[in-house]
């Protein structure tokens, strides 16, 4: 990628933006459906609102004619056009100093900081960073967000296969998930997202290149988190995660942890053995 057009996507840096937003507990009771939450956690009015469920609140809604091919935004917006065709979510940091409590009215601003060029295997790769801040009406912070975009010109089948991972001393065996379209339709739906690698089976094979339909990697962060607090009964304080590669439709997804005081290692490995996502959970006291 040239200088100039990468200091053209850099004029994006410093953009915001803000919105507010309702935490219905309706909406939370359908994401406890659509990820089977377990019974006797109250989803109602003045409960806390489980880890990352604020994924689904804030969101976006833009006519047919503002989208992009892929069914996302078009760019160039809030975020650069970035002229590379595929996008993906490719992981993040997030901190919660105090609950999001599920009835409440909050507020969140955004604002781009960083859009960085790495040279991959597969070729350019510009990484998209924007932060979120979620915070009460009168200005206490909830929660603070970095979320990395990454964008390739390479399909997924020009991009090199991943090795299945290494064991790891004190992973022990979690929960395994085998994702159905309906899962992935749902939590579309939840979160309001269009991109097609999600629902159009002809469109993840003939554009992007992938061998079956794509989970969202924010619900495989989603799925993370939940064992994390499962695994130590306490609040999450911080999760760190990164999404190393694409978990399927149809795939058994197995959950592994090691748990530590205060904090646990985890990853969520593919029926190959391919590590597709891993976190990092640090726990209240």
């Amino acid at each position: 990628m040239e200088d100039r057009a990468l200091a053209h996507l850099r004029e994006w840096v410093g953009r915001t933006r803000a919105d507010e937003d309702v935490i219905a507990a309706r909406h939370a009771r359908l994401m406890a459906a659509t990820v089977d939450y377990p019974a006797g956690h109250e989803i109602a009015d003045g409960a806390v609102l489980p880890a990352l469920w604020h994924w689904i609140y804030f969101l976006e809604a833009q006519p047919p004619a503002a989208l992009g091919h892929d069914g996302h935004p078009a760019r160039g917006d809030f975020l650069p056009p970035v002229p590379l065709p595929h996008r993906m979510w490719a992981g993040g940091r997030i901190e919660m100093p105090r609950p999001i409590v599920i009835g409440s009215r909050v507020r969140r601003s955004s604002q781009v900081l960083r859009v960085d060029h790495k040279q991959g295997k597969s070729g350019d790769l510009i990484f998209v960073t924007v932060a979120h801040e979620i915070s009460t009406l009168d200005g206490e912070r909830l929660l603070r967000e970095e979320h990395d975009i990454v964008y390739t010109a390479a399909t997924a089948r020009a991009q090199p296969a991943p090795a299945p991972a290494a064991p790891l001393p004190g992973m022990l065996a979690g929960p395994r998930i085998v994702p159905d379209p309906v899962l992935l339709f749902r939590y579309s739906a939840l979160t309001f997202n269009g991109h097609r690698i999600h629902y159009d089976l002809d469109y993840c094979r003939w554009v992007e290149r992938y061998e079956n339909l794509v989970v969202h990697g924010p619900l495989n962060a989603t799925l993370l988190a939940r064992h994390a607090e499962s695994i130590s009964g306490r609040r999450l304080l911080r999760f760190d995660y990164r999404l190393l590669a694409p978990a399927f439709v149809g795939d058994t997804l197995a959950l592994e942890a090691r748990a530590e005081s205060g904090w646990a290692a985890l990853r969520m490995l593919r029926g190959d053995g391919v590590c597709c996502a891993e976190a990092t959970a640090h726990f209240a006291p």
